[in-house]
């Protein structure tokens, strides 16, 4: 039996918007300074998709950091939580 899917038509402005995320909207997300963003950038701990003029960022990758840097202030900060 052939199972069918129906595909979507991929929408290139959807996308960027709600998957794709500037330096700004990372630090926000990440509750970090630039100096920190750069940081991370430098020791490639964080990859950009762009760095032509604006540096872009995945959503999915900063979501995951975001985990990874509050389970680090959760164990090296726990007097701010």
């Amino acid at each position: 039996m052939t199972d069918y899917y129906i595909m979507e038509k991929f929408d290139p402005k959807k996308f960027v918007m709600d998957e794709v995320l500037t330096s700004t909207e990372c630090i926000e997300l990440l509750g970090i300074t630039r100096a920190r963003l750069s940081s991370l950038i430098k020791t490639k701990k964080i990859t950009t998709i762009k760095k032509a003029g604006i540096q872009l960022y995945l959503k999915q990758d900063m979501l995951k950091k975001k985990a990874e840097l509050e389970a680090l202030r959760m164990k090296y900060r726990p007097y701010e939580y």
